[in-house]
């Protein structure tokens, strides 16, 4: 992502119903599928500036990895350098097994070959560890904030359980959220699309909606249906995100 990207995550992360929610219910589903030890560890693929993974160490180790020198930036300021790999190439230097939990919140949609990350998760984890990995759904969603975000796809539910296959997964759920708000979302992106936003980076002091604050009730109601969603074992058939929890055989 360009550096203005984080900065607008860094301000908005704390109280957005999406930011905090999606950490919310990631925690939740780490602490029913496989209730965390404090010896355990995780690693935070992707940990941007690492909220998510702060909130984590109050239950277990954490590590946190990024390959952006603007997320690797604020990570220092944050964590100590043991617990901070800046990824240089394809493999994560770590041994094979090391890892309790791997996150990848918002995360497989920026790599080209989101197969071959998985493979990774699985060598990292040991039998019985969980990835938990949430990505924005449905290319019918695909938008300038898709464009500004650096995203190579939005996913469908299958495509997503595919990176998981059974023979060295056990996918614990993987559902669509944000279902609610979906019809809302759709709309707007394509009115700026019909506008031509798609095209160019919103002029400057013109916030993207993603990138606003909803007032207070709004803002409350969004998150609580969003965390709410993530746990509900009706297979939805859209959602503006997915979620999955896998295990590893």
């Amino acid at each position: 992502m360009d550096a203005a990207e984080y900065a607008n995550i860094a301000a908005l992360e704390q109280e957005h119903w999406y930011y905090s929610g999606k950490r919310r219910f990631a925690r939740e589903w780490i602490q029913r599928a496989r209730p965390p030890a404090r010896t355990d560890l995780l690693l935070d693929c992707g940990a941007g500036t690492g909220r998510f993974a702060q909130e984590m160490e109050q239950l277990c180790r954490v590590m946190v990895l990024d390959d952006h020198e603007e997320a690797l930036r604020i990570l220092r300021t944050r964590f100590r350098p043991e617990q901070i790999i800046s990824l240089a190439g394809d493999q994560v230097p770590l041994p094979d097994g090391a890892l309790e939990y791997v996150t990848a919140l918002d995360v497989l949609e920026h790599v080209p070959d989101d197969r071959a990350v998985v493979q990774g998760f699985h060598r990292l984890l040991k039998p019985g560890g969980l990835a938990v990995v949430t990505v924005p759904a449905s290319m019918a969603l695909w938008s300038d904030w898709d464009v500004a975000l650096h995203h190579f796809r939005r996913y469908d539910r299958a495509q997503l359980c595919a990176l998981f296959p059974a023979g060295g997964w056990e996918v614990v759920y993987a559902n669509y959220t944000n279902v609610l708000i979906f019809p809302a979302a759709w709309a707007v992106r394509k009115w700026r699309a019909w506008r031509g936003a798609a095209k160019t980076r919103p002029a400057a002091g013109v916030a993207r909606t993603e990138d606003r604050i909803p007032a207070r009730p709004i803002n409350a109601f969004l998150r609580a249906q969003f965390t709410a969603l993530a746990h509900w074992r009706v297979p939805f058939p859209f959602g503006v995100s997915l979620v999955l929890v896998a295990r590893r055989r």
